[in-house]
């Protein structure tokens, strides 16, 4: 049986809660987000117990017509009351479209933010309690969240949004007003079973407290709080420890297979979700099954495969397994790219992320470009017999690779370039965009394999085209 709590209590259960979150730290006001419901008027009073300067952010959705008029009506009178200032927005969430529920909560945390924004408050509080923690956490073990999901409603959220209450039940708010004889308002869609969250409320969680546990709400808070905590430092320590196993570069990734598949299970776990989170800006719909598929993945011993998750591809090929964008580079026609090239001058394949400068110059001047170009990790210089060249024909070209394509590198035997790949273990995301040129049908220099030999300067060579390649680095 749950304890009678009096109002002095749940005042300084609130206050304990406010400290150990370090709320409202630097604030000059705080606006309260009121609904007119009991939690929300709850919160407003117990802050000004506390002796917070505190104004009132109200948003009428216009969902429930003649209802939503009067909580707007009752929040008024509420604010005026206590002359407190008073924020209103007004907005017709069904004329959005889309989800209901999802519309409104933006609607609702998007005036938060310009409230904020505006400087009309500091900080904006919320009216969840332990109660609304206990019912999403429930909700998202039977989703089958991560821990993560578990941590629920964050005491502390970005904006900054606080939830004081967030370790007070219901029943006690409930208790709490009554005992000063404050009215509050009932949301009828709150009784709606239509919507899980309601069905959860009304009929599952207060079976669990019938036959199971009495305490539950608490014992489901006090998990949130320590999913919270956990992934709080973790959060923080994984961001210094995956720039160990992860290279970012812009929305990709790669990581290597076998240091991923090497590490404990738990860090293993939260490195494939950094990528994913790099990737594609959130976790939404990430599940357990998505990670443990990319970790098999890792887990193989050699070869490539494939595996989509939500809005990401994943590509495993030698020891590398890239992270990308869906989609990405996969269409052939975007990937097929050519120009010619103006000499001197400087050619570029956008999709290749690749720029090549090509310039002539006597062979004795040479060694001051080989120089300069040392200096510069990223840039790659080469040297080909520009007279050589022109017995090929007077057009050089850029291109990217096709099938097929194949010609006899300086050093080695003629053989396609696919044979040089695999030799080389060259990614396959990377052979699609692989920057060559072309003097009319033959190949004269490739990325990383070089001048062909036909065309290699040599000790008698007059004049050299000297080819710098600049591209970021890859894999």
């Amino acid at each position: 049986m749950s304890q009678v709590v009096t109002n002095s209590t749940l005042i300084a259960r609130v206050k304990r809660t406010i400290l150990r979150h370090r709320m409202f730290e630097g604030a000059r006001r705080i606006g309260v987000a009121v609904s007119g419901g009991a939690d929300s008027v709850c919160l407003l009073l117990i802050l000004r117990d506390l002796g917070f300067d505190t104004a009132v952010l109200h948003v009428n959705h216009l969902l429930r017509a003649e209802e939503s008029e009067r909580d707007e009506a009752v929040v008024r009178e509420l604010a005026a009351r206590l002359d407190v200032p008073l924020h209103l927005h007004r907005l017709d969430v069904k004329a959005l479209g889309g989800n209901l529920e999802e519309e409104a909560r933006g609607v609702r945390y998007n005036f938060y933010r310009e409230s904020i924004a505006s400087r009309a408050v500091d900080c904006v509080a919320t009216g969840h309690t332990l109660s609304d923690q206990a019912e999403t956490v429930l909700f998202r073990m039977m989703r089958g969240a991560h821990l993560p999901g578990l941590a629920a409603i964050h005491p502390v959220a970005p904006g900054p949004v606080l939830r004081p209450l967030i370790d007070i039940s219901r029943a006690d708010v409930e208790q709490y007003l009554t005992e000063r004889n404050e009215p509050w308002r009932e949301d009828s869609s709150n009784v709606d079973l239509m919507f899980d969250r309601n069905r959860i409320r009304h009929t599952l969680m207060p079976e669990l407290k019938r036959d199971w546990n009495p305490e539950i709400e608490r014992a489901l808070g006090q998990l949130a709080t320590l999913a919270f905590d956990e992934e709080r430092f973790w959060t923080e320590w994984i961001s210094q420890y995956a720039a160990n196993f992860l290279q970012i570069r812009g929305n990709i990734v790669l990581a290597t297979a076998s240091k991923l598949a090497d590490q404990p299970i738990a860090i293993a776990r939260r490195l494939v979700r950094r990528a994913i989170e790099c990737v594609r800006g959130d976790l939404h719909a990430i599940d357990f099954a998505h990670v443990e598929a990319i970790l098999d993945l890792a887990r193989q011993r050699e070869g490539d495969g494939r595996l989509q998750a939500p809005q990401v591809d994943v590509y495993r090929s030698f020891d590398w397994i890239r992270f990308a964008p869906l989609a990405t580079g996969d269409r052939l026609a975007e990937r097929n790219q050519e120009t010619a090239c103006i000499v001197p001058g400087i050619a570029s394949l956008p999709v290749a992320q690749v720029t090549v400068d090509l310039q002539v110059i006597e062979k004795s001047d040479s060694s001051n470009g080989r120089e300069a170009a040392v200096e510069n990790a990223k840039v790659k210089e080469y040297e080909l017999d520009w007279d050589r060249i022109l017995e090929l024909g007077d057009e050089v070209r850029l291109r990217t690779w096709k099938p097929g394509d194949q010609y006899r590198p300086a050093e080695g035997s003629a053989r396609k370039l696919k044979t040089m790949f695999q030799e080389s273990r060259i990614p396959l995301w990377e052979r699609g965009t692989w920057p060559i040129l072309t003097v009319g049908s033959s190949i004269v220099w490739a990325r990383e394999f070089g001048p062909a030999a036909e065309v290699a300067a040599r000790e008698g060579s007059r004049r050299v085209l000297l080819v710098r390649e600049q591209r970021p680095g890859a894999k």
